[in-house]
């Protein structure tokens, strides 16, 4: 059997069994990887003789019974802002090139006491700062459907690793959707996880306020033994998960406004199928969201900015100007007005809290928009920040509010349906998205 497009929980099982072999998987991923057409443009950079290194040391435990855990032999793509010891973390960024860490990310390091195989780093956006995923600067990987449309991002390469065959699964970030728009454009399951739950230590940063560590999957149960894995915890218990009397709140107002045609049918048939597999739903807006979504601009620019100016003014020509644009907007936000911003932000957590503690889950399509074509994204700026507004525009609901948040495919390629809950909840969440997959289909 070709495991290669089996979901990490499947080859975890396999493995263990010793119905597959972690060298024979590692050594297939790595070969696919290198000689696939398109695998330039996904892989920053292997990490082949660390790769073969792990795999062996999982098939000795294997063989031996003494597997770390369910995920122990699985072989995993990096984003490109983790840092690897005596490996290049370069973020995507001509800004940081020739950059080499002498230490793993703390979830680098979790993953592979767990077992983990790192096969290597996979292309993203920019230091990470747009929702698109193109990147004149290093690479823009293909959509899987099609590769001139773009691949999402930040997480890009991580996302298109998956979709492709060439990772078991991925491990992104999150700062204003990096994990979900990737997984949703490519047909994934991403979990962006609550701001504080995974560490960032050896993650080069984007927003220290908003950024998250997060995988991308086939299926909820990979993300539920990932982030155990990355977490040093018990996987998510999902047997006997239900939709029955669960209550979710599709949220209307601004997540719909001016979704395009395919988002929206793939969504409300998601929908439909979750209230026919038992969800009790509601519709209705909440007054708190179009005032916490305004303070956008004020909250994310400058502390981006904040954090990089120095290294970014050094050398601004390195820079995609695109991105060096969005960067600098931040210098021109007062600092009592970023005081203020998050003063006014957490009165509307609290708001966000007392509203939806009623509900299991809050309903949004996961972008509202289908991939733009790339080659248009890099020539058109106007086109450019217009699209990349609009597909960070619902994730970032998840970000501001500080929730965990679950995006499952529709059934309609290119299109996700996020199921939003409390900070802290993505064990509850990840019981809920095994149902509503099952339900999906």
């Amino acid at each position: 059997m070709d495991w290669r497009n089996a979901s990490a929980a499947e080859q975890g099982r396999a493995i263990a069994a010793g119905k597959a072999c972690p060298v024979d998987l590692t050594e297939a991923y790595l070969e696919a990887a290198s000689t696939h057409p398109e695998g330039h443009r996904i892989y920053a950079r292997f990490t082949a003789e660390r790769a073969r290194a792990e795999a062996m040391a999982a098939r000795a435990r294997a063989r031996a019974g003494l597997g770390r855990g369910p995920l122990d032999g699985v072989a995993l793509s990096w984003k490109d802002l983790f840092d690897s010891a005596g490996v290049a973390t370069e973020a995507g960024s001509k800004l940081l090139k020739g950059r080499v860490p002498d230490a793993d990310a703390e979830v680098l390091r979790r993953a592979t006491l767990q077992g983990a195989v790192c096969l290597g780093k996979t292309h993203m956006t920019e230091l990470a700062f747009s929702g698109l995923g193109v990147n004149p600067s290093t690479a823009t990987p293909p959509n899987v459907h099609d590769a001139r449309l773009a691949p999402g991002g930040s997480s890009s390469g991580a996302a298109v690793s998956v979709a492709m065959g060439l990772a078991a699964a991925a491990i992104g970030s999150d700062t204003g959707g990096s994990v979900r728009i990737p997984a949703a454009w490519n047909d994934l399951v991403g979990l962006k996880t609550t701001h504080g739950r995974l560490p960032l230590t050896g993650v080069v940063p984007l927003c220290a306020r908003f950024d998250t560590v997060g995988p991308l999957a086939r299926t909820v149960e990979d993300c539920a033994l990932l982030l155990a894995m990355l977490d040093g915890g018990h996987p998510a218990d999902l047997r006997g998960a239900s939709l029955a009397g669960a209550r979710l709140l599709v949220l209307e107002g601004l997540p719909l406004e001016g979704t395009r045609e395919a988002p929206r049918k793939g969504f409300e048939a998601a929908v439909d199928k979750l209230a026919a597999a038992g969800a009790r739903l509601e519709r209705r807006g909440l007054d708190m969201v179009d005032a916490a979504m305004a303070l956008s601009g004020v909250l994310f620019a400058p502390e981006a900015y904040g954090l990089w100016k120095d290294v970014i003014e050094a050398n601004p020509k390195a820079m995609y100007p695109l991105i060096l644009e969005r960067f600098r907007t931040g210098a021109n936000v007062l600092a009592a007005d970023y005081v203020a911003a998050w003063a006014a932000l957490d009165r509307y957590r609290v708001e966000w809290r007392a509203a939806t503690e009623g509900y299991d889950a809050v309903l949004v399509p996961t972008s509202p928009i289908l991939p733009p074509d790339a080659a248009r994204l890099i020539s058109d700026p106007a086109y450019f920040a217009s699209e990349n507004l609009l597909a960070l525009r619902n994730t970032r609901i998840g970000n501001i509010f500080g929730l965990s948040v679950l995006t499952l495919p529709t059934g309609l390629p290119t299109t996700g349906i996020s199921l939003m809950a409390a900070p802290g909840a993505e064990e509850r969440l990840l019981r809920l998205g095994v149902a509503a997959e099952a339900a999906l289909g």
